[in-house]
């Protein structure tokens, strides 16, 4: 027998945790506390850092961070790899062990050592835990006549809250000549928020997403219709929206930590000649998880589909290709490491595509700053977090001038 006597259940646990996290880097086995986070997570609130994240290489990689949470001020960036959690190597953990470690009681401190592309040295960070309440959709009217709507993670609420967010940009009277939806750095979530959200810019029943996989219940097409997008007999939140809302002129703001729903939801609105889409390639994150319920509280999470766009084209591993590409700053760089799911290991491939898919999605590493002597430079540790549709958010500004330059062509053509 073995050295050290094992529990039974451990050692199940372990081998079927390792089964499924082999498969792809999204299938995992939820023990009880993963299933129960995962459920809360939805919801809104949970005690923690505030980042989505996935495996890669035996490391975590951050997919996004959340805004408004420790990790987003701390400045912890799309791709980030983190290697120690306090003084616990990450090797050797699964997925479930380590967002495990992550959480935990608000207002207690947690170390995350971690590598970053064009960085020499390793970062070090120690961020405090607080509850994470994830304010789903945000607006401003940005000047007369432009709005500007954020969601950050699709949840229970966001339909609900799109749909008051846009009624408060339309109230008194406003006229919008122009709207940028913000999805960069949405890592995703609920695939009805991301039917309905589609629906309340598109005209009704259109299709907005298809799935596939081998089960026929994987084989399912959604429309832009009440019955896809709520779940049991609640009151339809886009009854109340303006009208105007679904002729405005719009653009879809996204980058490479746009996942899952936020490109459901880019690639509806562009192949339906909706929305221009602005910004650098998005993640690539095309594939459905069904989450299969256990005895004892516990479930797996499994891959069970592909996702695709209304026009038949898979988002898995290629992302949502922007209709114009705007880098995140003036000077053509994005922050130092982009990773996308193209990227991840054991990531499904695009079955439409097979051959391209890898070869044009890898991101190029920035080149590290060279010092004096030609020494490599680190970059500050910590940069200054954008701020969103501010003056120095430079694709934004992008968005806007081009939303501008549509309102001077349609009254010229009028």
């Amino acid at each position: 027998g073995y050295v050290e006597p094992v529990e039974d259940k451990k050692m199940i646990t372990n081998a079927i945790s390792g089964m499924l996290s082999n498969l792809d880097p999204h299938s995992t086995y939820l023990d009880a506390d993963a299933f129960k986070d995962l459920q809360v997570g939805t919801q809104g609130e949970f005690g923690g850092l505030g980042i989505e994240v996935g495996m890669e290489d035996g490391l975590v990689k951050v997919v996004s961070p959340i805004e408004d949470t420790p990790a987003y001020r701390a400045g912890i960036k799309s791709g980030d790899l983190i290697f120690k959690l306090d003084e616990t190597p990450v090797k050797g953990l699964t997925l479930s062990d380590a967002v495990k470690k992550m959480r935990g009681k608000p207002k207690t401190p947690i170390k995350l050592s971690i590598i970053r592309k064009g960085e020499t040295k390793p970062i070090e960070v120690t961020l405090i835990r607080e509850v994470i309440k994830v304010q789903s959709v945000k607006s401003k009217l940005v000047e007369p006549g432009y709005g500007w709507v954020r969601v950050t993670q699709f949840q229970e609420n966001t339909i609900a809250e799109l749909a008051k967010h846009i009624g408060s940009l339309y109230k008194d009277g406003n006229k919008l000549n122009g709207l940028v939806l913000d999805l960069r750095n949405d890592p995703g979530g609920l695939l009805n928020g991301a039917i309905g959200v589609s629906a309340a810019f598109l005209p009704p029943d259109v299709t907005v997403v298809s799935t596939n996989g081998r089960s026929e219940d994987a084989k399912q097409e959604f429309k832009a219709r009440a019955q896809d997008y709520l779940r049991g007999n609640k009151e339809d939140p886009l009854k109340s929206m303006p009208v105007e809302a679904k002729k405005v002129p719009m653009i879809v703001l996204v980058n490479g930590g746009s996942a899952s729903a936020s490109e459901i939801v880019a690639g509806a609105l562009q192949d339906h000649k909706r929305a221009i889409i602005v910004g650098t390639q998005t993640f690539g994150k095309g594939s459905v998880q069904s989450v299969l319920p256990l005895p004892g509280n516990t479930a797996i999470k499994l891959t069970t589909a592909r996702y695709y766009t209304p026009d038949g084209r898979s988002i898995q591993a290629k992302g949502i290709t922007p209709d114009i590409v705007v880098e995140e700053n003036a000077n053509g760089s994005s922050p130092g490491m982009r990773v996308r799911e193209a990227d991840l290991d054991r990531h499904l491939n695009n079955d439409r595509d097979k051959e391209e898919a890898k070869q044009e999605t890898k991101p190029q590493a920035k080149p590290a700053k060279k010092g004096k002597e030609g020494k490599e430079e680190a970059e500050d540790e910590l940069p200054q977090r954008l701020e969103y549709a501010s003056k120095s958010d430079y694709q934004f500004q992008q968005a806007l001038n081009l939303l501008k330059g549509l309102q001077i062509l349609q009254n010229k053509a009028q």
